[in-house]
């Protein structure tokens, strides 16, 4: 039997969607439905009772479609989760999803990234916000927000009762836009985790976002990777560490951090009893920062994951690390991937090993670790009994070292053709 193919024939297929009575979850991911399929689904979700979860995402969706979707989320009271990611519905969608969500009462996780949706989009999002009582994430990736969709949110976070979590990756918003945002954090306010990947925050950003932290009492988790803030943001940032008592995980990555930097959140470490996982990848702290670091992780007790890629942090730095590891007693995952870290480096962490309880993970991949330090790491994990993952990707290990390795069950498992 032949059928046609396209929006018309799904549309047609979907329509059983209004009487279905067991069907929880929709994936539609990358089918090219358009708005027609959109509508179809509308249709269908204002009768249908049962679906939970709807994935759109990469559909060719506009702002019809988008528009048939928030008129259905009016009548409609199962649906708790919706991904619209990768589509086209820009301003008007938005607007129309944003009327939608004053009224409806299921909806928890919205998913809009990269959507064109700018600042009319968000500003109705915003508004929304301020009367909504049910969602608790608001996804909202590059979608070209600037200084009135920031101040929208700002102003509904001082009502807003349920939002959990805020993503505003990748939309390049700039310093003086985001210090707007920032006095919404020194309310109290349920938001818990913030997004701010790749945007434009500046040092007096972090300055802002720094007082904030001094206040807040709410956020959990706070991704600032790829800004702008380098030393002396970082410096005003770890200064806030020392008395926030609710950050649990900060991604700082890709800041330039410098040795300063690292230097100024060794001391927050120090004092801070909170926070469990720290991204520091791309910072170039080298040797001098990993030292700092390490003297923060022989005092510390509840950083349980440190990310420290590409930081050329060299032997020295390692060996610095792999001395404070002997007594640690909280950090589980240690990432050193790409640090120029060579015999002496694996030398000292596998002396650490033969100490540390703690440590499960343990990222090497991408040095100069070659068949001597293969043989130290040997040693550390003959006596370990703690540390599930080594990975050694791209060394300089041979065929000498990996079969010394291999006497670890850990690392190797035989296997039958």
């Amino acid at each position: 039997m032949n059928y046609t193919k396209g929006p018309f024939t799904l549309a047609e297929a979907l329509k059983a969607l209004k009487t279905n009575s067991t069907l929880a979850t929709l994936n539609l991911l990358s089918n090219s439905i358009g708005d027609n399929g959109a509508q179809a689904l509308g249709e269908a979700l204002k009768t249908n009772s049962t679906l939970a979860t709807l994935d759109l995402t990469g559909n060719s969706i506009g702002d019809y479609g988008a528009q048939a979707l928030g008129e259905a989320l009016k009548t409609n009271s199962t649906l708790a989760t919706l991904t619209l990611e990768l589509n086209s519905i820009g301003e008007n969608g938005a607007q129309a999803l944003g009327e939608a969500l004053k009224t409806n009462s299921t909806l928890a996780y919205l998913s809009l990234g990269s959507n064109r949706i700018g600042e009319n989009g968000a500003q109705a999002l915003g508004e929304a916000l301020k009367t909504n009582s049910t969602l608790a994430t608001l996804n909202l990736q590059s979608n070209s927000i600037r200084y009135k969709g920031l101040l929208a949110f700002s102003e509904a976070l001082r009502t807003n009762k349920t939002l959990v979590t805020l993503d505003l990756h990748g939309n390049l918003i700039q310093s003086k836009v985001l210090q707007v945002f920032y006095e919404a954090l020194n309310r109290k306010t349920p938001l818990g985790i913030l997004d701010l990947t790749c945007n434009m925050m500046e040092k007096n950003d972090a300055q802002a976002m720094s007082e904030a932290l001094r206040t807040n009492s709410t956020l959990k988790t706070l991704f600032l990777a790829a800004n702008l803030m380098e030393e002396s943001g970082i410096q005003a940032l770890a200064e806030s560490l020392k008395i926030n008592s609710t950050l649990t995980t900060l991604d700082l990555q890709n800041n330039s951090s410098g040795v300063c930097g690292a230097q100024a959140l060794s001391g927050a470490l120090k004092m801070n009893s909170f926070l469990t996982v720290l991204d520091l990848c791309h910072n170039l702290i080298g040797e001098n920062g990993a030292q700092a670091l390490a003297e923060a992780l022989k005092i510390n007790s509840t950083l349980t994951t440190l990310y420290l890629q590409d930081n050329s942090i060299g032997d020295s730095g390692t060996l610095a690390l792999g001395e404070a590891l002997r007594t640690n007693s909280s950090l589980t995952t240690l990432d050193l991937w790409g640090n120029s870290i060579g015999d002496n480096g694996a030398w000292a962490l596998g002396e650490a090993l033969t100490t540390n309880i703690t440590l499960t993970t343990l990222y090497l991949q991408n040095n100069s670790i070659g068949d001597n330090g293969a043989h130290a790491l040997y040693q550390g994990l003959q006596i370990n009994s703690t540390l599930t993952t080594l990975d050694l990707w791209h060394n300089l290990i041979t065929v000498k070292g990996a079969m010394i390795l291999c006497n670890v069950s850990l690392i190797c498992h035989s296997s039958r053709g």
